[in-house]
Order: structure tokens, then sequence, then C-alpha cells
């Protein structure tokens, strides 16, 4: 998993609330077991007409927002159902980084696990961050992990919070499986050990 330190981008303004997992990823795209290629069926619905042309009013679709790298939202994004394809469509996208002022509990656990930061914010925070968004390829915004800030177009500062442990796993890119390395030396020292003291589980 890539690491989360300081994130530069343009935010793209999505002020529409329960946008949930079938929005971000419809039902269709779910047959894959893979983490990548997701990212072109982001929003199908919302994107694409009936014959996969670009709706050219949908954010993501306008010049200055296709290589958007944050999305800030409605309340309750990432609600229905519990698929991980919708972090991974995210992530395929260039998304590292989604505001909201809120987030359905499972989506948010799920993007910790996949490298997005989901930030939760007063709604009066959210709404100066989607005016600041809504200044096209001006919406630069700036997540400053390490400090837990973001810095907006005119400079200004808006304090977030984050859990300790998630944001220890984010800054060092460590997922699940990451984590469970980090004791490799451990691991190694414990099977080690057993296999003199208890040789018959090793088959020997």
């Amino acid at each position: 998993m890539d690491k989360f330190d300081k994130l530069t981008g343009v935010a793209a303004p999505m002020p529409l609330i329960n946008i949930d997992t079938d929005m971000i990823i419809p039902k269709q795209f779910l047959k894959t077991i893979k983490r990548t290629g997701l990212g072109k069926n982001l929003f199908d619905e919302m994107r694409y007409d009936e014959s996969g042309n670009e709706k050219p009013d949908f954010v993501l679709n306008k010049p200055a927002y296709r290589e958007a790298k944050i999305i800030v939202a409605g309340e309750n994004f990432g609600c229905g159902s519990s698929r991980e394809h919708a972090p991974w469509a995210l992530l395929d996208f260039g998304i590292r980084c989604v505001i909201a002022p809120s987030f359905a509990d499972i989506f948010y656990n799920n993007c910790f696990k996949n490298g997005i930061l989901p930030i939760a914010l007063p709604q009066e925070e959210v709404d100066k961050l989607l005016d600041d968004a809504a200044r096209g390829a001006n919406a630069v915004l700036t997540v400053d992990l390490e400090r837990q800030v973001i810095s907006g177009p005119d400079g200004g500062e808006i304090a977030f919070e984050v859990d300790a442990f998630r944001k220890h796993c984010l800054l060092n890119g460590l997922d699940d499986i990451g984590l469970t390395m980090e004791k490799a030396a451990d691991i190694d020292a414990f099977e080690a050990k057993r296999a003199t003291s208890q040789p018959w589980l090793a088959g020997a």
C-alpha cells in the first residue's frame, strides 16, 4: 500500500448526500477480484449515458476535474452494501482523499485499509471546502496528514481528527498484511523455537 503523508491536488465538489457504494461502483463491475482497472467505471451511471458516452455535466468529466485527487461530498458517503470495490475504484481513478460530514462505517474502515484518507468534518467546514472546490482548476487543496490540516487555495487551514493507529498505518503504508509483516522477526523466532521443542508439528 502506498504511503500517505501530504497530498496536494484538485478537489472535485460532489455535494450529494447518501452517495452509496453502488453509485461509486455499480454491481455489474464486481466480478473482478483485482484492485486495478475499476477507475474507468467509477461513478459509471453518473459519468456515462446508455451509449457509453460521457455526460459533460458530471463533475469528473469536466476538464478541470479529470485529474482530481480529492472529493468533497455530502453526508453519509459510502453508504449501502459493504463492497470493498468502492475504495478500489476511487483509488484506481486517482482519488486519495474523501472529505464529507459523515461516512458509512464499513466504507470508512475500508478506505484506511486501501490507502485512502476519509476525513469527517462539520458541515460548515465542508461547505467552505465545497466553495473552494468550485473554483475548477484552481480548486487545489493540500491535505497534510502529519499535521492533520487541510490547506485551501487562499492559504487558510482546517484541522481534522484521525485515529492515531490509522494515521500510523497510512503514514507508513501499512495494510493488514503490512502490519503482520512488521512482526516477521517475532514470527520467525516463534516458529524456530517451536520447530525445536515440538518437531512433530512440522512433520519431522
